[in-house]
């Protein structure tokens, strides 16, 4: 079993920055891709960016591009995530999860394992 748990989040003002953090534990499979989802009030949990095993595939969802960046340190098993350039619209809950497989994905049903989620509130 692999237990997620989300760090970081917070309120912050439109134009300003955030990172949140998962931090791993538990038989981790080895390097698994991982991944971010958010979900606001009333809306799908929608994908935002995933990182390979190895750290060296990226993918983003369009709306984030050139404002997120996601990134890793397999060494801690943590998996962080730049928020720049807050918009009150990336307003979320922000989650983290883990594959069983090292193929960075999109979708929800591609991951296992998920944590309890962090709050990120953007003021206008």
């Amino acid at each position: 079993q692999v237990h997620l748990v989300e760090s970081g989040g917070g309120l912050v003002q439109a134009g300003g920055s955030l990172r949140v953090s998962c931090a791993a534990s538990g038989r981790t499979f080895s390097r698994p891709a991982m991944g971010w989802f958010r979900q606001a009030p009333g809306k799908e949990r929608e994908f935002v960016a995933a990182i390979s095993g190895s750290g060296g595939s990226t993918s983003y969802i369009d709306s984030v591009k050139g404002r997120f960046t996601i990134s890793r340190d397999n060494a801690k098993s943590t998996v962080y995530l730049q928020m720049n350039s807050l918009k009150p619209e990336d307003t979320a809950v922000y989650y983290c999860a883990a594959r069983v497989s090292v193929v960075v994905a999109t979708a929800k049903h591609e991951y296992k394992y998920w944590g309890q989620g962090t709050q990120v509130t953007v003021s206008s």
